[in-house]
């Protein structure tokens, strides 16, 4: 993924061309790691995302509405207290680098005109964003605090005076500007291909860029650096040339290249690439309309999977557990249906106490409940009678009618637990929102899986995000649970008697509702309903899934049974595939 110097040239030229006789509103934290900063700008309003995000970094304009914690985090009220009410006067990247510095001009306590800069620094694992004082260049905070325990080369602490990040000896390519130099800079490192020299050399070229410079130039970009004639190296200099023209000139063009033959996105640029000329690609409307494009689900889907990873590890904790108690319990199970052994062999005990002599340790004995009249052989401890023996028998025989009774109800109880928490692992995949997770953690403190939060600590809270809405082919409506709140919900509060619920058979997944307005439908719907059914749950993505589905007439509650826990009957059965084929075509209600 190319956010490299040129991605960010073309950013901070678009923002530029944006923030003329601006101010800035607000300013909002949603992510620990990410700001949205509200601009009024020439008679419109708009929100600039800035994103520290160590997978996704990245600053551009967005419509994606955030949620955001009910109180605002540190970083966020300082950044309130010195720029908010403030206006962005200057957008610069530093020599040619990952980073982009506002320069703001906002009035102080006393009236006073002071000059400050929101850098944000887009460098994978080190991106930060960081707010320091124009005056003395000193840091005023940042929203990723970096003490000498993590590195030795460079602190971002408030009060520490702010220095650029290391070139890593790097040249800025704006600075060539003949083969003479190009080449110079070039042969630090002799032994390395020629794409390789070409990103380790330049600050801000990614290997994307030095393969097209390579393939501009018709060398091969995997040969070494040391085996180029004199007009390769002049080839590659005039290609290279021509691609930084494009940011002379402020040419960019953003485009989204994808595979389509499983409809992704592979890459981004702001120029054709020439060496991808076989991908799709999609030409977007500006830089910011491409990066949100790209990044928006990806970047969503990376942090719900974050966020939810110590609540998927407790639940599959508890999961390991019940499979061990399972597998003990039909062991146990085993052992316990032996007890209609142990009444035989006290019942011909009983009968055959004239043929035992004390101090035997077995005897063998006719069992006439057998058929055939069969020998069974019986155990005897030899410091017991003969009818102590039998009674002994029947004590284990009662001892293990019990234990069966037992074993058989523990087996149906600890069933039902990893029914359950197989169910959360869904919802939990399911999640498309902090809100969901957060409803998922709640119901767990309510089934007593979770402790409760106790004392006044803060609890982040959201917006809910709801069901799923779609729309059938036919028109009609079809609702999706996201966990088992939203399950119960649909079932058993919005649907009608006459709705069709469906479920994937013998398998966590959410509940759906086709919903009928007492119109007529055709199979259409039933089958696009189903595949909803089966794409949202355990077995997603695979093919010929049997889903049941009934009248909600049929769908009832037990008493006492956990969130999203219902029995049907009266149901069909239906086969359709799980994947993201099968549900393309049904209209997803925002």
């Amino acid at each position: 993924m190319a956010l490299d110097g040129l991605v960010v040239s073309a950013l901070a030229h678009e923002l530029s061309s944006l923030l003329e006789y601006n101010r800035i509103e607000k300013i909002y934290q949603p992510e620990a790691d990410e700001i949205i900063i509200h601009i009024r700008s020439q008679g419109k309003n708009l929100k600039l995302l800035l994103s520290s995000s160590s997978n996704y970094p990245r600053v551009h304009f967005t419509n994606v509405n955030k949620e955001n914690p009910s109180t605002p985090p540190n970083f966020c009220m300082l950044l309130r207290k010195y720029i908010q009410g403030g206006k962005i006067v200057d957008i610069l990247q530093p020599d040619f680098e990952r980073i982009i510095k506002f320069k703001i001009e906002t009035l102080d306590e006393l009236n006073m005109l002071k000059h400050r800069e929101l850098i944000i620094e887009m460098m994978g694992k080190h991106s930060n964003i960081i707010l320091i004082d124009c005056e003395d260049n000193k840091i005023l905070d940042s929203i990723k605090r970096i003490s000498l325990d993590i590195s030795r080369y460079r602190q971002i602490l408030p009060g520490l005076k702010y220095n650029m990040p290391p070139s890593q000896n790097k040249f800025n390519p704006l600075s060539v500007t003949s083969a003479e130099t190009f080449r110079e800079n070039l042969t630090g490192s002799l032994q390395i291909p020629v794409i390789k020299a070409l990103y380790a050399t330049f600050t801000g070229i990614s290997p994307l860029i030095a393969r097209e410079v390579c393939y501009l130039a018709n060398v091969d970009g995997d040969h070494l650096l040391v085996h180029l004639s004199e007009e390769e190296h002049q080839k590659l200099f005039m290609s290279f040339q021509s691609l930084l023209h494009v940011v002379d000139n402020n040419n960019f063009v953003p485009i989204i290249y994808f595979d389509t033959t499983n409809s992704k996105y592979i890459d981004f640029t702001v120029m054709d690439l020439h060496h991808l000329s076989e991908l799709e690609k999609q030409e977007k409307s500006s830089i910011s309309n491409m990066l949100e494009s790209f990044y928006a689900n990806r970047d969503n889907r990376e942090r719900i999977k974050q966020k939810s990873y110590d609540l998927r590890k407790n639940i599959n904790t508890k999961l390991d557990r019940l499979y061990n108690k399972m597998q003990n319990l039909h062991h146990d199970l085993k052992k316990a249906e032996k007890a209609d052994l142990y009444r035989l062999k006290g019942e011909l005990l009983t009968t055959n106490l004239h043929q035992i002599e004390k101090g035997q340790e077995a005897i063998e004995l006719i069992n006439y409940y057998d058929e055939n009249y069969t020998p069974l052989l019986i155990e005897l401890d030899k410091k017991l009678t003969p009818s102590k023996n039998a009674q002994n028998y029947y004590k284990k025989y009662n001892k293990a009618k019990n234990a069966l009774l037992e074993v058989a109800k523990q087996l149906e109880k600890t069933k039902t637990e990893i029914d359950y928490l197989e169910q959360i692992i869904v919802n939990i995949d399911q999640s498309t929102y902090l809100s969901d997770l957060e409803e998922i953690h709640n119901e767990l403190m309510e089934t007593g899986y979770y402790k409760k939060r106790l004392g006044k600590k803060k609890v982040t809270v959201f917006k809910k995000s709801g069901y799923l809405k779609y729309k059938s082919f036919e028109g009609f409506e079809i609702l999706v649970g996201k966990n088992n709140k939203q399950n119960d919900e649909i079932t058993l509060k919005i649907a009608d008697k006459e709705d069709l619920w469906f479920h994937v058979k013998d398998r966590p997944g959410s509940h759906v509702v086709l919903r009928l307005s007492d119109s007529d439908y055709t199979d259409r719907s039933i089958l696009e309903a189903a595949s909803l059914a089966a794409y949202y749950s355990k077995a997603k993505n695979a093919t010929k899934v049997a889903v049941d589905y009934t009248q909600r007439k049929n769908v009832r509650k037990p008493k006492g049974a956990k969130p999203g826990m219902v029995i049907y009957d009266n149901y069909s059965t239906i086969l359709v595939d799980g994947d993201e084929n099968a549900i393309q075509n049904i209209h997803q209600i925002e």
